[in-house]
């Protein structure tokens, strides 16, 4: 009979857990889910298709390719969710790398390494600052404003290295990119987030449990603490048969970490996507929508920052184009692929790795093959007109269904 019970009391939840799959798809609430499926073809794909791809070498090099422009885009998911954009974040992590350059040089003001990362990282919140306050309190488009952004902290960098290129001699500065940790610290790392994971999530379940909450999907909330903890030790593992895990690699994941929980644990959180799901009823709310987006544009201008700092250490050394290729559009491409809405109201900052990691990858296996740098650009362009154009038929889908 207690069999029989088990067996009765099971089949609501497999059932509700396919009419929720179902729905979801009706709904167009697919989140990250086609992402991480088309990352894992693209993986599985190079793995067999391009020699050297699948190495621990490789791996690292992966990993140093999507550090900078990541950083990039875990700023531009806050502005995307208010429901508007920044066209300077390149140029101004430009402004950064070329501060730590000369701020460090013997020749110059010669300051220690961890102050020139200081200055510029304040310098770049500033900078997003100052652009933010004339799109809140002036009500000035952001498309405009950080377009003149663009021109304008484009125009500096070429003021400021009139001798073409800075060479950074800091090794503090060199080794936000180039410090690998030893295997014993990767392990350990490796150890203590998996440990942080399954605590703060069991602990979430856990929480709305006692008050009363069921757990949404057990068998999701199961795989995550099985599939989580195994991709980071099974990362570790990779980088320790190179030189180690890269301390790039640490601070990506040390912001994604903080990033969501600011956004999801949060007031201010909560008040970015009431800002950016309908601004007007947030404004009657009493959120202070004018503060929020000055806010978000200081976190977009200190991540550029910071990305900045890691593509300049990257190089040991900043130049003319600091900021310039197609980072910006990588960057941007990365929050909207990974599944940010450009409409304003839906993502989340994990989005903008797995944006990064799917471009970086592309990117890598198709240099690897020797296909050239046009080629690369037509299909990274055609995989970011293919992700605006699912988001905008999934907002219709939404606004059918009334969400």
């Amino acid at each position: 009979m207690t069999t029989g019970a088990a067996a009765v009391t099971a089949e609501p939840e497999v059932e509700s857990l396919g009419a929720r799959i179902r729905g979801n798809i009706r709904s167009g609430n697919l989140g990250s889910t086609p992402v991480i499926i088309a990352l894992g073809f693209v993986v599985l794909a190079f793995a067999l298709w391009a020699p050297n791809f699948f190495t621990p070498v490789n791996f690292s090099n992966l990993i140093g390719q999507l550090a900078g422009t990541c950083m990039l885009a875990y700023g531009v998911v806050f502005v995307l969710l208010i429901g508007e954009i920044d066209l300077s974040i390149a140029f101004v992590s430009g402004i950064a790398g070329v501060l730590v350059a000369r701020l460090q040089l013997p020749t110059g003001a010669h300051l220690p390494g961890w102050l020139c990362i200081l200055i510029a990282l304040v310098a770049t919140t500033l900078i997003g600052a100052f652009q933010g306050t004339i799109v809140a309190r002036i009500g000035v488009p952001s498309f405009v404003v950080t377009l003149a952004g663009l021109l304008i902290w484009q125009g500096v960098i070429l003021q400021s290295i009139p001798q073409g290129v800075i060479v950074i001699q800091d090794h503090l500065i060199n080794d936000v990119y180039g410090y690998f940790f030893s295997d014993t610290a990767g392990w350990i790392m490796g150890v203590v987030i998996s440990a942080i994971y399954l605590v703060v999530t069991l602990g979430s379940a856990l929480s709305g449990r006692r008050h009363g909450i069921a757990i949404r999907d057990p068998l999701m909330l199961v795989f995550k603490c099985v599939a989580i903890p195994a991709i980071v030790l099974v990362t570790v593992w990779i980088c320790n048969k190179d030189r180690g895990v890269p301390f790039a690699l640490l601070l990506v994941v040390a912001m994604l970490l903080i990033l969501t929980f600011l956004a999801k644990r949060t007031t201010f959180g909560r008040h970015v996507y009431a800002v950016g799901g309908n601004a007007e009823a947030a404004r009657r709310a009493g959120i202070n929508v004018a503060r929020i987006r000055i806010l978000v544009f200081m976190i977009s201008g200190f991540m550029s920052g910071l990305g900045g700092i890691v593509l300049a250490a990257r190089l040991n050394s900043v130049d003319l184009n600091a900021g310039g290729g197609t980072l910006l559009i990588d960057a941007i491409s990365a929050a909207v692929i990974g599944g940010t809405s450009l409409f304003g109201g839906r993502g989340e900052v994990r989005n903008a790795l797995i944006g990064s990691a799917l471009i970086a990858t592309i990117a890598n296996g198709m240099n690897i093959k020797g296909y050239s740098t046009g080629t690369i650009y037509i299909v990274t362009g055609a995989i970011l007109l293919l992700a605006v154009t699912f988001d905008t038929i999934a907002r219709r889908v939404q606004l059918r269904a009334g969400r």
